[in-house]
Parts: C-alpha cells; structure tokens; sequence
C-alpha cells in the first residue's frame, strides 16, 4: 500500500486509511474497520457504493461494447439521452455524454459561446464556473460575477441594475454553492430576477447541476427550487454513482441551431455505450427506489439534528442545507474549527468534507444514507465537542 501511494502525485491532501471495498454508505479498510461515507466518494455515489444494479448494467454492457468511435450511433446513448431529456424538462432537445461535470462544464461554455458569439456570460462569485479559465481560457471567456454573499435583499435592485444584461448572452447558474463548498444557496429573488434580464436580452439560461443535481437536493435538479426553466442543464457527479459519466441537455431549438450552424465537439469516450448504459440505469434506480423524495425527508431530519447542535455548542455558529447536501459552521476565532472536528471525525470513523476556508464540515453522502448512520455521526460530533469542553480531548491541530 505504502509503495503504491508513493507513486501517485501528491495533488490533493490525502486521508490515512486505505479503502478496500464499500457497500451502499459503509467503507472499509484491509483490517475489516468500517468507515461512513458522508461524502459518497467525492459526491458522485448518490445509490451507495457498489450498488447491485450498477454492478450488473456495467457487468452486462462491458461484456458487449464499452466504447466506439464518436461518429458512430448506438442505441444505448440514444436511450440515455431520451432519458435524461425526460428528466430535466427538455423533451425533444439533444444530449451529449461525456465523462466529468468539469468537461460537461467546458463545453457548456463552449456551446453558449458558439450561440452568442462575444457576449459575456454571467455567473455567481464562489461558483464552480467563476473561476473557469485558471487553465488559461480567461483571455476567451468574460465573465461577468455577482457576488451576492453579503447582499442584502433592498440591495438586489442596485447590484442588477450595475450588471450591462445587454452585454450578457447566457447565464450559467449554480443553483447552490456546492461546487465551490460554501453550502450557500442564492436568493430565489435574486435567480428569478436575473434569469429575467437575461431572458429579456435573448440570453441563455444554463443551470450548473453536476453537484446539486441527480436527487442531491430533495427535487431532481437544484433549478426546481426556483422553478425556473433552463435552455441548458450540465450533470454530472451522481449521474455515473461513481463512474466517470457526465452531460449537457439542450434545448430543441438551440440544438437545431448548433446542428444547422456547424457546430462540432469531439472528445475519445463521448456517447460511449457503457457510460450511458450507466446513467440510463442510475436514473431508472433512482425513480424506482424513491430516492429524490427520500433525499429530500433524510435531508431535513439530517439538517434538524444539526441544528440542534448549534444550539447546544457555541463552538458552532450555523448548520444549513437542502436536501442532501449540508454543512455545519464553526464559529470564527476558536482554536477548535472545522479542520479539527474532520480529523476527530475520522479517528471516529466518520468520512466527512471539511472546506477550510469556510470554516465548515460539508455532508454529501449517498441518498440511501440511513437515519441511524446519521444519528451516530450526530453522536459523535456532540460527544466530541463535549469533550473538547471539558478539556478531555486532544484539542492540538
């Protein structure tokens, strides 16, 4: 093990255990210990690991065609595409299927650019999407941020009516801060109002799903929430329950538009038979086990319990969320924050996000996560913190 972490570049803080094998929301390690997974993988495991219908449709469909060249058609992506046409509200348009949000994300981009040709886009700040061109797109892309962060609501007015929406030719909304680890989720006001301005300039709505999507917040897609229809909407992350799957769903008429303008993509696995047979068989679990709406009632007795907790530790100063995806904030100028619960944590057993720079512990875990797993991780946060108190604990960072 040590040998072979040795040879993968250390790109990203590493967590000490070695995971050898998951079912639904438990992993473990090659001694038997069991860990709870509260952040599904990175986000992606929304049926749990190793889900038997996965296993089986990846099983089956590997064991007739994985992959072929992207000129070529096959019925596998054409009823993965039906499928999620269905499901995001654009019956009718056309898809294309890649393999991470963040491709799925670019060509979003690269597809409302080739409509609009050099207007800007514009984005919420601390977004996935308002950092797009670190890899050097910047130059090609101007976006344009609202930073509504610390906006009040007799404020909202003001900061539109700076934005030029003339020059705005779409729109790409991340329907909560997921994807950036703030867990904050814009004012519906403030969406609505947007999407209106950008409407009326004959912009392109684009709703970022790959985090907020796929049941992760209590509805199918976190633009319900604002009951906003989108030309464009990205997946990704729970699409694949941990394979490398992802797409964009366009709209009928700007499809046809980028059909009959000449437009092109090509990427090695795009429509790749296996990977749709993937996200035809995660959505069709999902609707038959009740997933959105279960999402939506373990989020809310999850987000209870964690509002308790503030009450009850002024070491806390907030807990908030949507469905399933939640944080819990620490309060600020504490020798106790939000890193040093995640370690204490995972001593524990308990895998959970931490986003430093927030000052939060994030909980994304798969939307079979059982009550009782929650009520443990619940338990151990209060006793820790109790601990921490009563100087029974180790409070060294």
């Amino acid at each position: 093990m040590e040998a072979a972490v040795n040879h993968l570049l250390n790109s990203y803080t590493d967590v000490d255990v070695d995971i050898v094998s998951g079912q639904n929301c438990s992993l473990y390690d090659h001694s038997g210990n069991r860990f709870v997974d509260f952040e599904a993988g990175l986000w992606s495991a929304a049926l749990g690991h190793s889900h038997p219908r996965i296993t089986r449709a990846i099983t089956d469909q590997a064991s007739k065609i994985s992959h072929l060249h992207t000129r070529t058609p096959n019925t596998v992506a054409q009823l993965a595409a039906e499928t999620i046409l269905g499901i995001t509200g654009l019956a009718g348009g056309k898809c294309v299927f890649l393999n991470s949000g963040s491709e799925a994300a670019e060509l979003s981009v690269k597809v409302v650019r080739h409509l609009v040709r050099n207007r800007k886009l514009l984005s919420f700040a601390n977004s996935y999407l308002s950092a797009y061109g670190r890899a050097g797109e910047k130059s090609e892309v101007d976006f344009r941020l609202i930073d509504w962060s610390n906006m009040e609501l007799h404020e909202l007015d003001a900061i539109l009516n700076d934005i030029p929406f003339q020059e705005i030719g779409g729109f790409i909304l991340e329907p909560g801060g997921s994807g950036s680890g703030f867990v904050r989720f814009p004012p519906s006001e403030l969406v609505k109002k947007a999407v209106e301005k950008v409407r009326q300039n004959n912009g392109i709505i684009v709703a970022n799903e790959v985090t907020t999507g796929m049941g992760r917040t209590g509805k199918w897609f976190g633009i319900h929430h604002y009951q906003i229809e989108p030309d464009i909407v990205i997946l990704g992350k729970g699409l694949g329950n941990g394979y490398p799957v992802s797409a964009i769903a366009i709209e009928r008429g700007l499809a046809a538009q980028l059909e009959e303008g000449g437009f092109t993509h090509v990427q090695s696995h795009q429509n790749d038979p296996l990977g749709c047979r993937v996200a035809q068989e995660v959505v069709m679990t999902m609707r038959e086990e009740g997933l959105v709406e279960r999402s939506k009632e373990t989020g809310a007795y999850f987000l209870n319990g964690l509002l308790e907790l503030t009450r009850k530790h002024d070491l806390l100063s907030d807990a908030r969320g949507r469905g399933l995806v939640l944080a819990l904030e620490f309060a600020s100028g504490n020798k106790l924050n939000a890193s040093w619960a995640y370690r204490q944590l995972l001593k524990e057993g308990f895998l959970v996000g931490c986003y430093p720079a927030a000052n939060i512990l994030r909980f994304d875990p798969p939307l079979t996560i059982e009550r009782d797993d929650i009520d443990l991780l619940l338990q151990c946060i209060d006793s820790i913190l109790n601990r921490a108190e009563d100087g029974l604990i180790d409070t060294e960072l």
